[in-house]
């Protein structure tokens, strides 16, 4: 299952909000540097769905397409 995200990196909180069934915000903490963000963006979004999580466009964008294992 594929999923839009937006991300707010630097944030002074770590949440994810479900804007529509396909579409999430995420914010986190991490800056945008060095790959921290999508690292961390993996792992949260692994402990969300309870599944693997792939990125699979958008790796130096704010909004990103995301694939949940099954």
């Amino acid at each position: 299952m594929k999923f839009k995200i937006k991300v707010h990196p630097n944030s002074s909180q770590e949440k994810i909000e479900e804007i529509d069934k396909n579409y999430l915000e995420v914010w986190i903490k991490e800056k945008p540097v060095n790959n921290k963000a999508n690292i961390k963006i993996i792992k949260i979004l692994k402990n969300y769905f309870g599944k693997g999580i792939k990125i699979k466009s958008g790796f130096t964008s704010r909004n990103k397409i995301i694939e949940v294992s099954e």
